[in-house]
Protein backbone atom coordinates (compact mmCIF):
# COMPACT_ATOMS: atom_id res chain seq x y z
CA UNK A 1 0.00 0.00 0.00
CA UNK A 2 1.09 3.50 -0.65
CA UNK A 3 1.03 6.28 1.75
CA UNK A 4 0.18 9.54 0.04
CA UNK A 5 2.21 12.83 1.13
CA UNK A 6 1.38 16.18 1.13
CA UNK A 7 2.82 18.45 -0.98
CA UNK A 8 3.42 20.54 1.80
CA UNK A 9 5.38 18.27 3.87
CA UNK A 10 7.89 16.22 0.88
CA UNK A 11 8.26 16.57 -2.80
CA UNK A 12 7.40 13.27 -3.26
CA UNK A 13 3.99 11.32 -3.60
CA UNK A 14 4.30 8.46 -1.57
CA UNK A 15 6.21 7.28 1.36
CA UNK A 16 7.66 4.35 -0.99
CA UNK A 17 8.96 7.39 -3.31
CA UNK A 18 10.63 9.52 -0.56
CA UNK A 19 12.75 6.48 0.87
CA UNK A 20 13.84 5.29 -2.56
CA UNK A 21 15.08 8.59 -3.19
CA UNK A 22 16.85 8.83 0.69
CA UNK A 23 18.47 5.25 -0.53
CA UNK A 24 19.84 6.38 -3.77
CA UNK A 25 20.90 9.93 -2.36
CA UNK A 26 22.68 7.79 0.95
CA UNK A 27 24.42 5.51 -2.02
CA UNK A 28 25.36 8.57 -4.24
CA UNK A 29 27.27 10.50 -1.37
CA UNK A 30 28.63 7.03 -0.19
CA UNK A 31 30.13 6.56 -3.51
CA UNK A 32 31.34 10.35 -3.61
CA UNK A 33 33.17 10.05 0.28
CA UNK A 34 34.79 6.79 -0.67
CA UNK A 35 36.38 8.20 -4.13
CA UNK A 36 39.66 7.78 -4.42
CA UNK A 37 40.36 10.15 -7.23
CA UNK A 38 42.46 13.08 -7.26
CA UNK A 39 40.56 16.37 -5.51
CA UNK A 40 40.55 19.57 -7.26
CA UNK A 41 40.88 22.62 -5.45
CA UNK A 42 37.78 24.73 -4.85
CA UNK A 43 39.96 27.94 -6.34
CA UNK A 44 40.81 25.81 -9.53
CA UNK A 45 37.60 24.84 -10.17
CA UNK A 46 36.23 28.69 -10.01
CA UNK A 47 38.68 30.11 -12.45
CA UNK A 48 38.19 27.61 -14.89
CA UNK A 49 34.41 28.46 -14.49
CA UNK A 50 34.93 31.79 -14.97
CA UNK A 51 37.21 30.93 -17.87
CA UNK A 52 34.43 29.02 -19.32
CA UNK A 53 31.47 31.41 -18.92
CA UNK A 54 33.26 34.33 -20.35
CA UNK A 55 34.41 32.09 -23.35
CA UNK A 56 30.70 31.50 -23.70
CA UNK A 57 30.00 35.20 -23.44
CA UNK A 58 32.59 36.08 -25.69
CA UNK A 59 30.92 33.63 -28.83
CA UNK A 60 27.64 34.98 -28.01
CA UNK A 61 28.84 38.37 -28.37
CA UNK A 62 30.45 37.56 -31.80
CA UNK A 63 27.64 35.74 -32.77
CA UNK A 64 25.12 39.10 -32.85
Amino acid sequence: MTTALSPIVSEFETEEQAASHDKWFRAEVQKALDNTEPRIPHDQVMVEMRELIQSKRDKRGRAG
